[in-house]
């Protein structure tokens, strides 16, 4: 006989918590005991008005409470743990209980087989326990023989019987219920309050590393300038006002959950950073219209394979390309003056298993739009960083590009 064991997207915005959101299961807990209580409660008076003497009515109260701490440990598990390890031996022992004192208390005691019943069908599987139920059921109906009752009294024994087992089952597991769908409600909250974390980390990290590092340069070559070349230096901090005015834009839609990124324009800002750092770069993007949450994607990427550039190589020359053919669309950033200590990094596994968190996290929003991500080192020795997306997703993800689970941290 087998035991069974105790019973007892686009973007998720966190939901707020309910007041009260524990209610629920207080309410259903406390309605199923008062239920058990009540049924108990006619058991006893039963007992009382059955004539019976003070020491035996006082052996039968004991009893009725042993029963009734043997039913709340089935009905309520969670309640005494340690004893709900041993609900097969508790099952036993209320067997013996609910049968044995028919013998003292005759049919004073016929309110009991129904908690059995109900117990047997919230311990054991659902086979065992409704074969169970009906033996309890027909072993009721011969002991109300015993006990002197006569055949006009076998239907009304035996319903009340079905009636009590099935409604102290009912709402033991109803009660049950409610308790682990207020549990599974608390941890969807958890997931979504987490999903939200990771989201505005990934945002943050893949928008504002590039727009960083490009006012810091900037900064750095005007304050060099500001002297030797006045009129250079002034437009320098006229685009390092506009890059900053962006940055702030691109803080405001991740705050609002809606981060649209062009590519052509996040390539006129690259070329505008590698040329003011002295890189020659070689820039050939197609002008095929892309679809908004694919433009986004590659925008990301671009971003975050310039700032890789500028921080882990001495780059003189870089590549910038996009094509698209009928279905796909291939973005490559290329550049030389790997250092050797990140070559070896980024060699080390070509199949995109390693690499910084910036790079897991454009894998993942790649993959979120049915594409893909590679880097590896070149024979030339040029680090190249490729993407190749559908030009449209399977699923529309333009309010949420890259959509899943982020990865925190700083950039590569």
């Amino acid at each position: 006989m087998g035991w069974s064991r105790p019973a007892g997207p686009d973007i998720v915005r966190t939901p707020r918590p309910v007041e009260g959101g524990d209610l629920a299961p207080k309410v259903a807990g406390t309605i199923t005991l008062v239920v058990i209580l009540c049924f108990f409660a006619v058991g006893l008076t039963y007992a009382v008005g059955a004539g019976m003497g003070a020491g035996q009515l006082a052996l039968c109260g004991v009893l009725m409470l042993t029963l009734l701490f043997l039913q709340l440990n089935h009905s309520f598990p969670l309640w005494i743990p340690r004893a709900a390890r041993h609900r097969a031996l508790t099952l036993a022992l209320q067997a013996v209980l609910t049968f044995a004192p028919f013998t003292l208390f005759g049919a004073a005691w016929l309110g009991m087989p129904g908690f059995l019943a109900a117990s047997a069908l919230l311990v054991l599987r659902s086979a065992w326990g409704w074969t169970v139920f009906a033996g309890v059921v027909v072993a009721t109906g011969f002991v109300q023989f015993a006990v002197g009752y006569g055949m006009g009294h076998l239907a009304y024994n035996s319903l009340a019987t079905i009636l009590t087992g099935l409604v102290v089952y009912g709402l033991s597991r109803l009660s049950g219920l409610v308790r682990e769908v207020q549990m599974a409600r608390e941890e969807l909250v958890r997931l979504a309050v987490t999903q939200e974390r990771l989201r505005f980390a990934r945002d943050l990290h893949d928008l504002l590393g590039f727009s960083l590092s490009t006012i810091t340069l900037k900064c750095e070559l005007a304050h060099r300038l500001i002297r030797v070349q006045p009129e250079r230096a002034e437009m320098e901090l006229t685009e390092i006002v506009q890059t900053a005015r962006q940055a702030l834009t691109d803080v405001r839609s991740v705050a609002s959950s809606y981060v649209q990124m062009a590519l052509n324009r996040e390539v006129a800002s690259a070329a505008s950073l590698l040329r003011a750092v002295g890189i020659r770069t070689d820039i050939q993007v197609t002008e095929t219209p892309l679809h908004a949450s694919v433009d986004t994607v590659l925008a990301t990427v671009l971003r975050e394979g310039v700032t890789n550039l500028l921080r882990h190589s001495k780059a003189q020359n870089c590549t910038i390309t996009a094509y698209a053919d009928e279905s796909t669309v291939r973005f490559s950033i290329a550049n030389d003056g790997l250092s050797e200590t990140d070559a070896a990094h980024y060699d080390s596994d070509r199949s995109g298993a390693t690499g910084g968190v910036g790079l897991r996290s454009l894998t993942i929003r790649a993959e979120a739009v049915g594409g893909r991500l590679g880097w590896s080192v070149r024979q030339d020795g040029w680090f190249e960083l490729v993407a190749e997306l559908p030009l449209r997703p399977a699923t529309d993800t333009s309010r949420n590009p890259g959509g899943g689970p982020g990865t925190t941290g700083a950039t590569d």
